[in-house]
């Protein structure tokens, strides 16, 4: 990653003060066409700033929509933009927003006091105010931050990121520095797009396309008398059931508990049950279970009235993912980013991660390693699908849930460097603040 000064008119090589060079990716076409800036995290952090605030900065200055708190890291910008645009007008953020008005150094904290906003160096002392006339100004009055409280997910892993790059990149990047850039707002022919697309596809369009079949599924439909239908007699259902193979029987079987208090789940043959059937028959169909398509699932769960209950979750994880899991994470977290929306769904999902380990592991005992299940619990995390919080509450204690005692404290010992690093990183993040 190509690291420049945060003042691009300082031309020494050695200046301490860097940030990354702003990456975009325009999206879509038409009137629909946005810019998504990459690494506009990293970017705020370096600056000490948080991410709404030059997410905000740019669209005041482009006349452009922006979203200020996107849950998925993505901060996206309403047309197309150019990343050298964009970095130009970063430069005047970081004159009017960051730089002390005395000695002219990055290290200033934002103070907000009696109406006024107060730019406080930590380098020479002095404390210099904000034009309050600035649009940004306003919006920044409007979203004090909470006094005390954490900094979010976002921004802690772009802090980590940011010092990770200075670390590995600092020796290597210093000749990248712009020089003769005099203006406050100096031009920056090297901006780049970024061309890697993001695993899974793009959450927005995969949304797009919920609500469109979500409208086909909510119309009114009539069946008639000489219409095919399924036969859901209990004697054909049966016979359904006992044409799975007995491993597939065995994952689906959901487990009593705490979490019995949903429709469906009694004994017997549950919705739930269709739902890893239908699974199971659209796989043998297509010829494998990763050809079977996210909104055909999604779909297929409404149509049961399931899609918000935790319990899909723990179906979905037993049926989508085997032993390459590793692989099949990226590429199903966009759907399963609709279905996760609360700490239940998170200890749902962690619980399907544990049964579906504890059956693959039988054939593929490399599942159980402790190099594997680091890569799988931070794939899990690194796609927003289960917060930090909730996997040190997992790690805490084995349970009998989902498997028996001895699996499940064998899973927790093989975690335990993943824990460990979440750990060290909440205690690094503390030391910060």
């Amino acid at each position: 990653m190509a690291l420049v000064n945060v003042r691009r008119d300082v031309t020494d090589v050695f200046y301490r003060y860097k940030m990354e060079r702003l990456l975009t990716k325009i999206e879509g076409k038409g009137n629909g066409i946005k810019t998504v800036v990459v690494n506009l995290s990293s970017v705020a952090a370096s600056l000490a700033r948080p991410g709404s605030y030059v997410i905000k900065y740019f669209g005041f200055e482009l006349g452009a929509q922006t979203n200020i708190d996107p849950p998925d890291d993505r901060w996206i910008i309403n047309g197309a933009h150019e990343a050298s645009k964009l970095q130009d007008h970063l430069d005047g953020f970081i004159n009017k927003f960051v730089l002390c008005k005395k000695c002219k150094n990055p290290e200033t904290d934002v103070v907000i006091k009696d109406g006024h906003i107060v730019l406080d160096c930590k380098a020479c002392g002095q404390r210099t105010d904000v034009d309050l006339r600035l649009k940004l100004s306003g919006f920044i009055l409007k979203n004090q931050p909470r006094k005390g409280g954490k900094k979010d997910k976002a921004e802690r892993k772009a802090a980590r990121k940011a010092k990770q790059q200075a670390l590995q990149n600092g020796g290597k990047e210093n000749g990248q520095g712009s020089g003769g850039e005099n203006s406050e707002n100096g031009s920056n022919e090297n901006g780049s797009k970024n061309d890697e697309e993001e695993d899974g596809g793009s959450d927005d369009e995969f949304t797009r396309k919920i609500n469109a079949d979500a409208q086909v599924i909510d119309a009114p439909t009539e069946v008639k008398d000489d219409d095919w239908a399924v036969d859901m007699s209990e004697k054909a259902v049966k016979a359904r059931q006992n044409q799975l193979p007995s491993e597939f029987r065995q994952k689906l079987v959901l487990g009593g508990g705490e979490d019995d208090d949903e429709e469906g789940e009694g004994g017997g043959h549950t919705v739930y049950d269709t739902l890893g059937d239908w699974i199971q028959e659209e796989s043998a169909k297509t010829g494998s279970i990763n050809k079977v398509e996210d909104i055909q699932i999604y779909v297929k769960a409404k149509e049961l009235g399931i899609e918000t209950k935790h319990k899909t979750v723990l179906v979905l994880i037993q049926t989508l993912f085997d032993e390459n899991i590793l692989i099949q994470v990226p590429k199903r977290a966009a759907m399963l980013k609709q279905l996760v929306t609360s700490e239940r769904h998170q200890r749902a999902l962690l619980g399907g991660i544990e049964r579906l380990l504890a059956t693959e592991g039988k054939e593929h005992p490399e599942l159980l390693t402790s190099d594997k299940i680091v890569k799988i619990l931070h794939q899990l995390y690194d796609k927003d699908l289960v917060s930090e919080e909730v996997i040190q509450k997992w790690g805490t204690k084995a349970s009998k849930k989902y498997v028996d005692l001895a699996t499940s404290k064998k899973i927790r010992r093989a975690a335990e460097p993943f824990l460990k690093w979440l750990e060290e990183a909440e205690e690094d993040d503390t030391d910060d603040e």
